[in-house]
C-alpha cells in the first residue's frame, strides 16, 4: 500500500511549453544580445518584447522543431537550466572551432577567458570573435557535432566541460558559465515584476498552462491527503515558479513545505557539497529530500540507495526519463504520465524502462490509489 506520493510538476501538473520557450529565448539572448556575444542567428537577434509568434519562431530555430529537446530528454536531462547551458556551449564551440587552426584567434580568445567566465568576459569574447571572423551567424545545427552518440547526461556535461580546453588549452570553471545561463533564464521566466530588473521582459508566471483540470486535481489531492497518503513534490522549477502557480490553482495547500524540493533546494545542496554536483534529476536527491522531509544534504547523500522496502510504499509520478531513473535509484515505484513533451508517443520508452504504471494523465492517480477501477495500465 502506498503511503507517499511524490509528484513532478512540469509535464505532470503544468505544461512545460513556457519553460521550453524561456530556455530558447535565453540561449538566443546569450548568443545575439549586444550585452553578451552579439552574434546574428537564424532565430533573429535579441529582443525582450516578443509576440507569441516570435517566441515560437525562436524556439523552433534554437531547438530544431523540438528535436534537440527530445534528445536532451532522452538521455535524462530534465532541468531547463542544463538545457540552456548545453545548447549554448554546442553553438559557441562551433563558432570557436577556427581556433584549432588560427593561432592568432586562439590567443586572443584565450586572453579574454583566462580569468574565467563572466558577463563581461562573454561580451569581450564577442568583440574579439567579430574582429577576427566578422559577425557569425548561428545556425543552431551543431548539437550533434558535440554531443552525438552521448547516452547519458553525465556524458553530455563531460563533453561540454572539455571542449573549451580542447579548443583553447584553458581549464575553465563551467559552473560560472552555467550560472550566467541560469540567471538569464530566470529573467525571462519571472519577468521584471519578480526580478525587479528593467529588462522589458514580461515573464511567463502569469501564463502557466495546467495539464489537468485544476478543480479535479485539487479534489484528487484533497482525497489523497484525507486517505492518509503523504504528498510531496520534486521539481526542476525554482521555489517561486513552484509556489506561485500552485497557489493560484489551489494545489499548494495540500503539500507540506518540508516535502517540496525545488531547483532552489538543489542549488543550495550543490553549494554545500560542490563535489556532489550535479544533483538535479535523474539524481534522486530531490525525491529523497521530499520523501524524508530532511534538508541535511550530507546525511541525504550518505543514505544507501535504493531504499529497502519502498517500492510498495512510495510512488513517484513523473513525465520524463529523468524521473523514471530517479525512481529506480531511489527504490520507489514509478507512474509515468503521457502529458510530457512527446505525449502518448513516449509510451514505448516508459515500457522499455519498465515503469510500474503508465497513465494518460495525473488524474488517473485516483484510479490507481483510491479506487479499484483499474484505469491505469500496468507496464
Amino acid at each position: 500500500m502506498f503511503t507517499d506520493v511524490l509528484f513532478d510538476i512540469d509535464g505532470v501538473m503544468l505544461s512545460e511549453e513556457r519553460y521550453f520557450d524561456a530556455s530558447a529565448l535565453t540561449v538566443n539572448e546569450l548568443l545575439t544580445s549586444p550585452c553578451f556575444l552579439g552574434f546574428e542567428s537564424v532565430a533573429g537577434t535579441y529582443q525582450s518584447d516578443l509576440s507569441d509568434a516570435d517566441i515560437t519562431q525562436v524556439r523552433q530555430a534554437v531547438f530544431q522543431q523540438d528535436a534537440v529537446l527530445e534528445k536532451l530528454k532522452n538521455v535524462g536531462v530534465n532541468a531547463n537550466w542544463d538545457m540552456v547551458y548545453l545548447v549554448f556551449v554546442s553553438e559557441l564551440a562551433h563558432v570557436l572551432s577556427p581556433c584549432t587552426t588560427n593561432s592568432t584567434l586562439r590567443t586572443a580568445v584565450a586572453d579574454v577567458l583566462r580569468a574565467g567566465w563572466s558577463v563581461e568576459a562573454i561580451s569581450q569574447l564577442g568583440v574579439v570573435v567579430r574582429q577576427h571572423l566578422g559577425v557569425p551567424r548561428v545556425s543552431y545545427s551543431h548539437y550533434d557535432a558535440l554531443y552525438g552518440g552521448a547516452t547519458t547526461r553525465d556524458e553530455l556535461f563531460a563533453r561540454a566541460r572539455t571542449v573549451f580546453h580542447t579548443l583553447l588549452g584553458l581549464e575553465l570553471d563551467d559552473r560560472k558559465l552555467w550560472d550566467i545561463g541560469q540567471e538569464t533564464f530566470q529573467e525571462w521566466y519571472l519577468g521584471d515584476a519578480y526580478t525587479h530588473a528593467s529588462t522589458g521582459k514580461l515573464g511567463f508566471l502569469t501564463s502557466e498552462i495546467p495539464l489537468v483540470d485544476p478543480a479535479l486535481f485539487q479534489a484528487l489531492l484533497k482525497d489523497l491527503s484525507a486517505s492518509g497518503i503523504r504528498l510531496g513534490i520534486a521539481t526542476g522549477r525554482p521555489f517561486t515558479e513552484t509556489k506561485v502557480p500552485l497557489e493560484f490553482f489551489g494545489w499548494w495547500q495540500f503539500f507540506d513545505a518540508a516535502k517540496v524540493s525545488t531547483a532552489s533546494d538543489v542549488l543550495v545542496a550543490e553549494q554545500r557539497v560542490p563535489s556532489a554536483r550535479p544533483l538535479s534529476k535523474p539524481h534522486p536527491y530531490s525525491y529523497l529530500r521530499s520523501l524524508t522531509a530532511n534538508d541535511d544534504t550530507t546525511a541525504l547523500l550518505q543514505t544507501p540507495l535504493p531504499l529497502p522496502g519502498k517500492r510498495e510504499q512510495v510512488l513517484i509520478v513523473g513525465d520524463s526519463i529523468a524521473d523514471a531513473l530517479a525512481a529506480q535509484r531511489l527504490g520507489a515505484s514509478f507512474a509515468a504520465v503521457l502529458t510530457g513533451l512527446e505525449g502518448a508517443s513516449a509510451r514505448p520508452k516508459f515500457e522499455r524502462l519498465q515503469a510500474d504504471f503508465i497513465l494518460d494523465n495525473a488524474l488517473q492517480v485516483r484510479d490507481l490509489l483510491l479506487s479499484n477501477n483499474g484505469v491505469a495500465s500496468e507496464a
